[in-house]
């Protein structure tokens, strides 16, 4: 088909950017098709179609589409409007039709509907819970909503693709993560963004907002930031910290490369690994490797392989230095996937060419997590590596933290767990991996469905079986 003048239609609709169309035409046959027609000439891709009715010999309906973003979305409606007798009466976002009002509420477990529930729920009955609590304040894990309570906190400085956007645009995120908290682990998150940056006020409002919750779960903070405020509140606090980015990003990574290794005959602990990318993630993704027996690896930044001899490491980047790279290589990406089993990346697009992928080891795996774009074409690195993995729901291997964090809390608070532990990261890594059934291993299938509940319930077993195999240590 030919381009129209002055088109500029972007490449792939997507479902984050679906919108409905209200409008009514004449009542004649081949005028559903012409709209149809036009969506398609647009690029655009057809959703539901409905029928609300015919008024004065007008059919009235409403139609569904998918677009690339807003742009794209105002190009398709314009179309739709050059079509003589057609009526566009109303577009509806989708996207932001659901966040009206926020995604998650509170919803109390009494009906305060006769005077004696309310007695004991309120005062007077109330106030005997409170004076037990005082006498013990590990009762409140008992008598109120402590035992099942997460805060999910950010600062708003790393949000997704989005980075800085602020403490309010940073709630969408926030509320969306308490919804998979409930969904997947039977956890009631709340989000808490706060108006500062500095580590110190951070730390300090955590601590004293957390009497009321059973677990804290960090959230789109920039490194490297989030180390030091992760560490400042391990020491503080007496229930479990977890910086999810960090760490629940490195779990789900161990779990798809125990699997990729269960497909091809490798052992982790032989494993040559590159990580591109020496965020929270990476970082994360580094120790929890090293935890589970690989010692060779090699992390990558923007200037090159991170080694003994650099001038310009953070303290971060300097204990990296110390701890990986065994053979203290140098050089950029290209010179350190050289002879490498495994290429992470946890970067931005376009960081790898596709070619250099050919200097790997036979059976490579390929872990391009950038999101949206990977670091390399997945359709690209296929024709190098046995298995592709990225973050992206459109590409087999999903590598989404959905997996572990609400399954790794579930079990936390189950057990009052004070810390979570390395040994439990790794375990809830192996329990993932153990969802997707030998007879199910395929190079295309090497972690489970977001979407498979029994995930949650395996992990939350793992970790609390971790919990109690080590419960003296």
């Amino acid at each position: 088909m030919k381009k129209k003048q002055g088109s500029q239609k972007p490449s792939k609709p997507s479902i984050s950017h679906s919108f409905i169309i209200k409008m009514n035409y004449p009542n004649l046959p081949g005028m559903l098709a012409r709209v149809t027609k036009v969506i398609g000439d647009e690029g655009g891709d057809l959703g539901n179609v409905e029928i609300l009715g015919v008024i004065h010999n007008r059919m009235n309906r409403r139609v569904t589409f998918h677009a690339a973003d807003e742009k794209h979305a105002d190009l398709i409606v314009k179309a739709l409007r050059k079509i003589k007798t057609l009526v566009v009466e109303d577009v509806t976002d989708e996207v932001l039709k659901i966040h009206e009002g926020g995604k998650i509420a509170i919803r109390s477990k009494l009906r305060l509907d006769n005077r004696d529930t309310l007695s004991m729920a309120y005062t007077p009955g109330v106030a005997r819970v409170c004076q037990i609590i005082a006498a013990d304040p590990l009762k409140a894990f008992d008598y109120t909503i402590k035992k099942n309570s997460v805060a999910v906190v950010t600062d708003g400085t790393a949000v997704l693709g989005l980075g800085d956007i602020g403490p309010e645009a940073a709630m969408p995120v926030m509320e969306g993560k308490a919804m998979l908290f409930k969904e997947y682990g039977a956890v009631d998150a709340y989000p808490i963004c706060l108006r500062t940056k500095d580590v110190d006020e951070i730390v300090e409002t955590i601590c004293r907002i957390s009497p009321g919750f059973g677990g804290i779960n960090l959230e789109d903070i920039s490194a490297p930031r989030c180390f030091e405020i992760e560490e400042k509140l391990k020491e503080r606090l007496d229930i479990p910290v977890f910086h999810d980015d960090q760490h629940g990003t490195a779990v789900v990574v161990l779990a798809a490369m125990i699997n990729a290794c269960k497909l091809t005959n490798k052992k982790i602990k032989s494993l040559k690994v590159v990580i591109v990318g020496a965020g929270a993630a990476g970082v994360a993704i580094a120790k929890i490797l090293m935890s589970a027996g690989c010692s060779n690896i090699i992390m990558c930044d923007r200037m090159g392989a991170i080694h003994k001899g650099r001038t310009d490491l953070n303290p971060m980047k300097k204990w990296l230095a110390d701890h990986t790279n065994p053979k203290n290589e140098k050089g950029g990406v290209q010179e350190s996937l050289k002879k490498s089993d495994v290429f992470v990346g946890v970067s931005g697009p376009g960081i790898v060419e596709p070619q250099w992928l050919k200097a790997m080891n036979p059976n490579g795996f390929v872990f391009a997590l950038a999101n949206p774009v990977p670091e390399v074409p997945p359709e690209e690195a296929m024709k190098y590596a046995a298995i592709v993995a990225t973050g992206r729901s459109d590409y087999p291997n999903q590598i989404n933290n959905v997996l572990a964090f609400p399954g790794i809390f579930r079990g936390a608070l189950d057990v009052r767990a004070r810390k979570i532990t390395e040994g439990m990261k790794v375990a809830a890594a192996r329990a993932i991996a153990r969802c997707v059934a030998p007879s199910d291993l395929a190079p295309d299938n090497i972690i489970p469905s977001v979407f498979d509940y029994n995930v949650g319930k395996e992990v939350a077993r793992a970790v609390r079986d971790e919990y109690f195999a080590n419960i003296d240590s």
